[in-house]
């Protein structure tokens, strides 16, 4: 693999970190209607070698409020003339216990492109996967024991965590394709990010293979994740980063745009 691909594929690897990952008990997901963030992704010499954004918005569907999260990434600058790379999520969670109902995803990596979906029946307890570029590869899953969500997702999700501190864990599922694999998160400490905003003190976070399970994923190769989130009212998750065995890719937030108020919804009981 080339530098530029190499560049490119740890800007997908870190995209992949923000959105499928959720905490073993269901909780509604910690991102509000009109929420978004932007990030800047570093790598070493190239300051700006891609970009990542989330946005949430809440939308009524069959005549239940849902939360649709989209994540999108792609390399910039001179990395992008040299390698493209452009990658989409979107999800949809259940707007009162967070649980994921559909993920399709869509990206174009040099002249790999994939696109493929996956849909959740939790009544009959089976997930459907669909790959709209390899149909042979087109099966049904048995959802997982814990609720699973895409890792990028499930890393913004830790905001919520708001008793967490150094030496907590806290586990989650994740989901890559049509994969599942137990994640275990540690606090492992707390320090000051530089942000848009001035200096904030920040909770790190490290998401590893639980203990006894093999590394499935991006962790296969001994990749390192990290996020820090803000320890202010908004709990922001203001920088996150991988390490590679060829180096580490670094987002920093830069833009972040507020909730709205809820769209209004009627009442459910569950």
């Amino acid at each position: 693999m080339n530098l530029p691909a190499r560049l490119a594929h740890a800007v997908l690897l870190l995209a992949m970190i923000l959105p499928a990952a959720h905490p073993a008990r269901a909780e509604a997901i910690a991102l509000g209607n009109g929420e978004s963030m932007k990030f800047r992704v570093s790598w070493g010499i190239f300051p700006k070698a891609g970009e990542i954004t989330v946005n949430a918005r809440t939308e009524m569907i069959g005549g239940l409020p849902n939360t649709r999260v989209t994540t999108k990434l792609a390399t910039s600058g001179i990395i992008r003339t040299l390698y493209t790379l452009e990658a989409a999520g979107d999800c949809i969670f259940d707007a009162f216990d967070g649980r994921l109902l559909a993920i399709t995803t869509k990206s174009i990596s040099g002249k790999k492109r994939t696109h493929a979906m996956a849909v959740f029946n939790y009544a009959a307890g089976s997930i459907r996967y669909d790959d709209f570029l390899n149909p042979a590869k087109n099966s049904t899953l048995p959802i997982p024991k814990s609720d699973a969500m895409d890792l990028i997702t499930a890393l913004v999700q830790t905001r919520a965590w708001t008793d967490m501190k150094p030496g907590d864990t806290r586990p989650i599922t994740a989901i890559f394709e049509d994969h599942f694999y137990d994640l275990l998160v540690t606090a492992v400490g707390y320090e000051k990010v530089k942000t848009p905003w001035g200096e904030a003190d920040t909770l790190i976070l490290a998401p590893a293979p639980a203990p006894g399970s093999a590394p499935q994923g991006m962790f296969k190769k001994g990749t390192t994740v990290r996020v820090w989130i803000s320890q202010d009212a908004r709990r922001l998750p203001v920088k996150f980063q991988l390490g590679l065995k060829y180096g580490t890719g670094t987002a920093h937030i830069t833009d972040y745009t507020p909730p709205v108020t809820p769209v209004s919804a009627p009442i459910v009981n569950k």
